[in-house]
């Protein structure tokens, strides 16, 4: 089996459910057969998250013109520092750029914040702080970076999605000082279940995603087992993180029936009763 190969179509779910993180611009096809492929497997909604300026605007124009995609905006922690400090190796993604300053920052940050007033973009983020690829030089444009999506999601009374990577004490602690929006989402949840009970108490939706499903992921399904399921999401972050037993290979919203059934599981929940809570739990982050 190539591992490039996409897996097979999981059998349907009797209950529509809702993918609540993808990025199907770094897919292969069109959003048209992600759409189609989604649906025949009763994902009828997905939230396209953007990750930089222009990946922002490809989110809020999916969205205007399916009514199946919402959007959601941001500079994603690792694109803060980029910004700031320059990136000269350039990403795979992206080529290289020089330094361009606080003021450059401010600039994406403004076309973010234009695109949050759009009533299509349902959501702010990825954003949040990414310790694990970003050295100690780019941790302050990140914080930077944080707290202005932050104040752009209460202003525009959007939902928050947040990207926590090896940062959790700190994007707690930001989120408590700045305040966090009424709507807050941890995205590819991957805290503990001390943190999850944490999460509970201020009332933050947890997004969990394919990697539940992998073998040395127990402190994943003991957050999960502790999380209220009025506060679970599910996502697929695709094209990353792939549920197994297809780890490795394309993720694709339509897999998103394997990840809610290990999800079930785990909370010992019917696979309807989790889908049709996953599904109200995202309209309501989401406020569609």
């Amino acid at each position: 089996m190539s591992r490039t190969e996409a897996p097979p179509l999981p059998d349907p779910l009797r209950v529509p459910v809702a993918d609540s993180h993808t990025h199907l611009d770094m897919q292969d096809g069109t959003v048209e057969e992600a759409l189609a492929r989604a649906a025949a497997v009763n994902v009828t909604t997905v939230v396209q998250v953007g990750c930089d300026v222009p990946g922002s605007h490809w989110a809020a124009e999916t969205a205007a013109a399916h009514t199946a995609v919402h959007a959601s905006v941001a500079l994603h922690p690792n694109e803060a520092p980029r910004i700031v400090h320059g990136d000269p190796g350039g990403t795979a993604r992206q080529g290289a750029r020089g330094p361009g300053g606080k003021a450059a920052l401010d600039e994406a940050l403004a076309e973010i914040d234009a695109l949050a007033a759009l009533d299509h973009v349902r959501a702010v983020g990825e954003t949040g702080l990414d310790f694990f690829r970003t050295g100690p030089e780019g941790v302050a444009a990140q914080e930077e970076s944080f707290r202005a999506h932050i104040e752009i999601a209460k202003r525009h009374g959007k939902a928050l999605v947040i990207h926590d990577r090896d940062a959790h004490a700190d994007v707690l602690r930001v989120l408590a000082d700045a305040g966090a929006p009424e709507r807050t989402v941890f995205h590819c949840y991957s805290g503990d279940a001390e943190m999850a009970r944490i999460c509970a108490a201020a009332g933050y939706f947890m997004s969990f995603a394919g990697n539940v499903t992998f073998k040395n992921a127990q402190p994943l399904r003991d957050a999960l087992a502790v999380a209220p399921t009025g506060l679970v999401l599910v996502e697929t972050d695709a094209p990353f993180l792939t549920p197994a037993p297809y780890r490795g290979r394309p993720n694709a919203p339509y897999l998103i029936p394997v990840t809610l059934r290990a999800m079930a599981a785990v909370k010992g929940l019917e696979e309807d009763a989790l889908a049709a809570a996953v599904y109200d739990n995202t309209a309501r982050a989401f406020d569609f």
